[in-house]
Parts: C-alpha cells; structure tokens; sequence
C-alpha cells in the first residue's frame, strides 16, 4: 500500500475543498484514538467513498468534518479555511449531512421536516417563505418523493425516512456533502435513484464525501476511494489504483477478487470449497 495522503488532487492546500491534516480524534473517557495521523485532501467536485470495516473510524471521521466533533490533535479546513473560524450557522451553510439514522423527535410532515434544511438561511425566528419551499418540493421531487409532502414522517417505512433526510439535504444546498451509509435502508431502485443524484450533485460543483461497505458501490460512483482500518487511512487516491484485490484483502481480512466488467470494477468474494 502507498503511504496515506494523497487523494484526488493532493494533499491538503493544492486545490483541496476539504481537508483534515495530521488528524486525530479520542472520545472522553477512551483509552486510546479513535482516528489516528489522518491526513485527507478532498478537491471540489469530487466524489470521494470511504470504505472499511465497523470501527475503523468512518462515521467519526465524518461527524469531525461536519464540525460536531472537535479533533484531539491536527487541523481541519473547509473552502480554505480553518473549520474552527466558521460560526455554526456560516458552517451548516457549507456542509451537509445525510446520517445513516436520525432520530427525529417531533410528528412533522415531510415538507416541515425537509424545510429544516433552509435554516442555515433563515434569520432569528424567521419562517420559511415562498422560495425556501419551493426548494424544499424540488428536492422532494428530486428524492422521489414528489406529491407526499403533507404524510407525516411516522408513517414512512426506513426506505422512505432516508429518502426524506437526502432531501432535507438538498434543500439545505450544500458545497460539500457527508453521506454515511447513505444506501443502507434503500432499496434496490431507490439505491439507483440516490446514485444518480450523487451525479448530479458532483456534476453541478457539489463536492460528496460518503462512507460504505460496499466497494462495488464505491466503484459505481466514486472517482476517489480512502481505504481505513482502525482508525487509520491504508490507502487513498484514485478508484481505478486503490480498489486492487491486495488491498481490499488487507483491509477487510478476507481474501478478495477484483474483475474488469464491461468497463466497471467488480469486487466479488471467491467461492470457499467446503472442508
């Protein structure tokens, strides 16, 4: 494996939207660090998949680059700026969030909820307008959702509830965009659906930062994959050089195929022969 740094346009400062540098992160009470070292250049646009086993520190690596979490050590900088000197609000404005699981607490409807997403806008006390619901229906009508906007979210099956939260998302209108396992909950067509609007999204200047286990989904979408590993980043640079049998092997300790199929990258688990 190359030693961890690189991805996409380099390291951080050439051309990096987004970028964390010797990174690390402990949570109060732990005996060690969750994140240790990390040093990640993200460049705008990009489409960049973190992929590793449950613990490796993904979701955390996430949660520190939306700025809820504040690193132990090291630096995070967002459009070129230290993350620490954005207020909340300047901040919300830059970076969104799609979280695997958000409890929401209230019975709103989905237009209520996904409205939530234009309050990085909205003054002291203010209500939504005109325009913020307008965006708010198109990016329901994006999410697929068009014409459910008065159901309240209890009712809504998982499928539905992350749908929901993608489009609180966009409503939000975002430079950059965290996803944590955003296919989870998502059935086969709406996994389409979302990997198409990752596209678009990429396609328009929004930079997509999302975590998976799945490579094969990293492949489809992602330009740029970072390969982690208890709490370290093993490799990092270009889909096409990262996602090699040897270091997928590596990284989830089992042995790995990766084929060439019809122009896209297959990462397949060989069949065992029984004992």
């Amino acid at each position: 494996m190359r030693q961890p740094g690189f991805v996409g346009a380099g390291f951080p400062g050439d051309g990096a939207i987004l970028s964390v540098s010797g990174l690390s992160f402990r949570y109060n009470g732990g005996v060690g660090d969750v994140l240790q070292n990390l040093t990640i250049g993200i460049p705008g646009g990009a489409i960049a998949a973190i992929l590793g086993p449950n613990g490796s520190g993904k979701t955390t690596l996430l949660r520190l680059m939306l700025g809820v979490l504040r690193p132990r050590q090291g630096t995070i900088e967002v459009a070129g700026r230290p993350q620490e000197s954005y207020s909340r609000r300047e901040l919300s404005r830059l970076v969104g969030l799609v979280p695997q699981d958000e409890h929401i607490p209230f019975d709103f409807s989905i237009l209520e909820y996904v409205l939530l997403g234009r309050a990085p806008y909205l003054g002291p006390l203010a209500t939504p307008g005109e325009q913020d619901t307008c965006l708010a229906l198109e990016a329901l009508r994006a999410a697929g959702l068009e014409g459910m906007h008065n159901r309240p979210l209890p009712n809504l099956s998982g499928g539905e509830r992350q749908l929901v939260v993608l489009a609180r998302a966009l409503a939000q209108q975002p430079r950059i965009l965290l996803m944590d396992e955003p296919t989870a909950h998502l059935d086969l067509g709406n996994q389409g659906r979302l990997l198409e609007i990752v596209r678009d999204l990429a396609a328009g200047g929004t930079t997509v930062v999302l975590t998976t286990h799945d490579p094969n989904l990293a492949a489809a979408v992602a330009g740029t994959a970072i390969l982690m590993r208890s709490g370290q980043v093993l490799d990092a640079g270009p889909v096409a050089t990262v996602l090699t049998a040897a270091n997928l092997s590596a990284v989830y300790g089992v042995p790995v195929r990766v084929l060439e199929v019809d122009g896209r990258r297959m990462v397949y688990l060989p069949a065992q022969r029984p004992a």
